[in-house]
């Protein structure tokens, strides 16, 4: 059995050792305090933790902030001790794991800032190399093409010569998520991978780890406020509510349980579980009748959700306003009180509707 993956291309079926996943048993989370007499007490964020994340599977850590995801995320790759319980990685007790085994098991990406010094993009992410290159650290052709191909996966190889300290802070979190690649290990933790991205590189990344997982066998653990884009992407959810308890399942046992909403929801703020995502709490103060395209439709919907009116359902009354399409952006309104307004965009339309 090998630590590593020989070749940074190959299939997961083809690579052994990659299904033993991220387990924890009885885990505790939090901080150790010392009182002014010198005795040390824990203090418990999340307790009772039995969770699982399994190989080849994209896991989102997801919760309130304050929740406590980072200090979860945190325990995992080691750097704060468990209060109570376990963790193992592919079988291995954490505790009883050397730094040098870990770091060819585990890799993990954090929000802290990292200062690159003088080293190009190519050498912050060949750093992810150190755990396999022994004492004398130099990379081989081996190593040097594990770095390139990391470097491309998440899109970042046309920045492989630019110095690393000149980065944007979404090239620069590319960069490191490249690092994390680059160790070739059997688990990665992400903290926010994806918070200094524009939407479609938060999509790109998201996907990118998604089907890293699969292709790898990879156990994936990603925490990020993406709420709806990773409903929709992940395999598996771990939320954290806001009375401290961690709900595990796919994405649709967590909806389903009504998890999501009881974790999210506020009160200007509703969680849509039909269609995942998220949609202002108001109390509609008049119905409106609208007779429209259905590819327009939903858009009109939602702009007359803004300002607080519904759409009419079926068996309205006659006497409801009215709203039909024209075609070509323009639209008559037939208010309260029977008055006619025809107007022309979307923008128009919520100024008038504005003063019913």
């Amino acid at each position: 059995m090998t630590d590593t993956m020989t070749e940074p291309l190959t299939d997961a079926a083809a690579v052994p050792g990659r299904h033993g996943g991220l387990t924890t048993q009885g885990l505790a989370v939090g901080y150790r305090t010392r009182s002014p007499r010198g005795r040390t007490a824990g203090r418990s964020v999340l307790s009772g933790l039995d969770l699982q994340a399994r190989a080849g599977e994209l896991t989102v850590l997801l919760g309130p902030n304050g929740a406590g995801k980072s200090t979860l995320l945190r325990t995992l790759c080691g750097l704060l001790p468990p209060l109570d319980g376990r963790i193992r990685i592919g079988g291995c007790d954490l505790a009883q794991t050397s730094p040098t085994a870990l770091a060819r098991r585990l890799a993990v990406v954090l929000t802290d800032r990292v200062d690159p010094g003088l080293l190009s993009v190519r050498e912050l992410a060949g750093l992810g190399r150190h755990p396999h290159t022994g004492f004398t650290g130099r990379l081989t052709a081996a190593d040097d093409a594990v770095v390139e191909w990391s470097l491309e996966a998440v899109g970042a190889g046309h920045l492989a010569e630019r110095p690393a300290a000149e980065l944007s802070d979404g090239e620069r979190q590319r960069v490191l998520t490249a690092r994390a690649l680059a160790q070739e290990p059997d688990v990665v933790l992400l903290d926010e991978p994806t918070a200094f991205l524009d939407v479609p590189s938060r999509v790109g990344l998201t996907v990118l780890l998604r089907d890293l997982a699969r292709n790898k066998g990879l156990t994936v653990v990603v925490s990020t406020h993406d709420l709806e884009l990773a409903l929709r992407v992940a395999d598996a959810v771990w939320l954290v509510d806001r009375e401290s308890r961690v709900h595990s399942g796919a994405p649709e046992d967590v909806i389903r349980s009504g998890a999501v909403a009881g974790a999210f929801d506020a009160d200007h703020l509703a969680f849509d579980p039909v269609s995942g995502t998220f949609g202002l709490r108001r109390t509609a103060r008049a119905a409106v009748t609208v007779d429209a395209p259905i590819d327009v439709r939903p858009l009109l919907e939602r702009a007359l959700a803004r300002e607080g009116l519904a759409v009419a359902g079926p068996g309205s009354s006659a006497a409801a306003p009215r709203l039909s399409w024209d075609g070509a952006d323009r639209l008559t309104l037939t208010g309260p009180d029977g008055q006619v307004v025809r107007v022309c965009g979307f923008h128009e339309l919520t100024r008038t509707v504005r003063t019913w």
